[in-house]
């Protein structure tokens, strides 16, 4: 098989754009998964924090019926 010499200037152009085209997938990628890392990381922070503002809750609750049965 022959490849016509007008082609190969052009599938040369088109092996580096899907080059670049693959890299810049990669990186938009890893940039997407380092969100979601962050994401996850800042959401169970949250939830930490929520739940020791539901434990002083708690204690509040039980010092004020506390307070209230004196």
């Amino acid at each position: 098989m022959v490849i016509p010499e007008e082609l190969i200037p052009i599938a040369g152009m088109l092996m580096v754009i899907a080059i670049i085209a693959i890299v810049f997938w990669f990186k938009s990628r890893e940039k997407e998964l380092q969100y979601h890392q962050d994401l996850r990381i800042r959401e169970m922070e949250h939830l930490k924090k929520m739940k020791e503002l539901e434990v002083e809750l708690e204690k509040a609750k039980a010092l004020s019926s506390g307070n209230r049965a004196a």
